[in-house]
């Protein structure tokens, strides 16, 4: 790409695991002090090449060279001896102890054999001031934010003196605000000449921050190119090997004009107050806010995970009083929730029992559970779904994060619910995954389905919902029909302007 100093060159790196080739002789090379992302679906190898670069996976064939030096890393440990640290994208810090303690855990300086805590408060609180963070060495983790854990990630990486650092999806959890304070010390980071790996599925993100980009598909490099010789169009359809339509699934529906959802006057004392609106069938109804919004918080008294204070919700215009989630699938109702990892799936199960967990009572007689049955309908309903792999037996926990998604959402399917709500459906997921939901939704509604989704992002909104609710600070502020709006108006709404 130039004649600058390569900070990391992979050179025919293959991978493989039984009855997969994660990797397939993938060569490129990252400049010293670059933003590098490295792009691809859900799948394409991109976690794969970075557990090789962290020697995580010390067995490989190929090579790769650090600095001009190949190296063969035995674990971890060892590639942190070369300075390359890896932020992960959910950071977990012990909480009963400090910052300073949290970064050096491991690695703590001594004096006369005991551990000297003044020198690690100097040395991380220095590390700190460079980031320009609103914590100290001496605060107790417990009390930091997402953020504020994701610049104590950082300051670990510099405390262990990195000259290159991967961000694994760094800004899932993260703010508009907490997102430009990243990009500040990431810009910082270059101006010292850390080189710095970045992976996120949002676009927006790769051409606001990187200076150049691989791209992966199907463990295979497709292309190594600058930022500014990419535009993208031409990334979408390099990551996923076909053409993806913009997000205009709307267009393609038309609704009914009969309600099959009424929520008057829904109340949770001290969380939020009055919300009212409908649901027809065959829409999908999009509800917008910040975080705090409890846009969620909304939708799990629906689905009966929280008691309502006060206020009535309708189902086909009977009044109905949901106490727990059982009672609301009974109703016709299933959640898709914003963690499907903890919440969406159980991760001991495989494809075909997480599919089937809703209403595992149909799959049962005389006392037995019939896994042949169980099996086809995995099977039906993951072909319906493009499940990759469609293997009734496979582990959900091992799938991509957009085919964990689709297990989540195959449950729904398979328990035939009339009214699904999906809570942040294409977070973490990649750009090819997120155009087959949507396909699969729009597919939903027009069978007679009726849809809810609770989204951060605004495109996606525009995209797919007949109509947009904005939520703020617990109150419902506006409701207003998909026609001509822009991200602006709703932004305005959402931020109070």
């Amino acid at each position: 790409m130039s004649n600058r100093e390569q900070a990391v060159i992979f050179r025919n790196v293959t991978k493989e695991f039984p009855g997969v080739k994660a990797l397939d002789n993938v060569s490129f090379s990252i400049e010293r002090g670059n933003v590098h992302s490295i792009v691809g679906e859900n799948g394409a190898g991109k976690s794969t090449l970075l557990n090789i670069l962290h020697g995580i996976y010390s067995e490989y064939d190929g090579a790769v060279s650090i600095h001009g030096e190949e190296v063969d890393f035995k674990d971890a440990k060892e590639a942190l001896s070369k300075g390359i640290v890896k932020v992960h994208q959910e950071v977990t810090m012990i909480s009963e102890l400090t910052v300073g303690q949290n970064i050096v855990l491991g690695y703590e300086p001594k004096k006369n054999f005991f551990v000297n805590n003044k020198k690690i408060n100097q040395e991380v609180n220095r590390i700190l001031k460079k980031l320009n963070v609103n914590f100290k060495s001496e605060d107790l983790a417990r009390n930091l934010n997402i953020g504020e854990m994701q610049m104590a990630s950082i300051a670990k990486a510099l405390y262990h003196k990195a000259s290159i650092i991967s961000l694994d999806e760094p800004t899932a959890s993260l703010s508009k605000k907490e997102i430009t304070s990243l990009f500040e010390v990431i810009n910082e980071l270059k101006r010292q000449n850390i080189t710095i790996i970045f992976i996120t599925h949002h676009l927006d993100e790769i051409f606001e921050i990187s200076d150049s980009l691989t791209i992966l598909r199907d463990g295979q490099c497709i292309d190594n190119k600058r930022i500014n010789d990419i535009n993208k169009e031409e990334l979408v359809n390099k990551m996923v090997g076909r053409n993806v339509e913009v997000l205009k699934y709307k267009n393609s529906r038309t609704t009914s004009k009969d309600v099959v959802l009424k929520v008057d006057e829904l109340s949770l004392d001290g969380v939020y107050s009055n919300i009212s609106f409908h649901l027809n069938k065959g829409e999908i109804l999009g509800f917008s806010g910040l975080v705090g919004s409890k846009r969620t918080d909304v939708m799990l008294t629906i689905f009966g995970a929280l008691k309502k204070s006060s206020g009535d919700i309708r189902i086909n215009d009977k009044l109905v009083n949901i106490k727990s989630p059982e009672q609301a699938v009974k109703h016709g109702i299933g959640l898709v929730p914003e963690n499907r990892k903890t919440q969406g799936f159980n991760k001991y199960f495989n494809n075909s029992l997480n599919i089937s967990l809703s209403h595992i009572d149909s799959f049962i007689a005389n006392g037995f559970i019939k896994f042949d049955k169980i099996h086809s309908n995995s099977r039906n309903i993951g072909s319906r779904v493009n499940l990759r792999p469609n293997d009734p037996l496979y582990l959900t926990n091992n799938l991509s994060g957009g085919n964990q998604q689709k297990v989540v959402i195959s449950k729904w399917l398979s328990a035939d619910v009339d009214i699904l709500i999906l809570d942040e459906p294409t977070k973490g997921v990649d750009v090819g995954a997120k155009s087959e939901i949507y396909q699969i939704l729009t597919d939903l509604t027009k069978n007679g389905k009726s849809i809810i989704i609770v989204s951060s992002e605004l495109s996606e909104l525009l995209g797919i919902a007949d109509r947009i609710i904005v939520m703020r600070e617990g109150n419902k502020i506006i409701e207003m029909k998909n026609e001509n709006l822009t991200e602006e108006k709703i932004i305005k709404h959402v931020m109070g302007v």
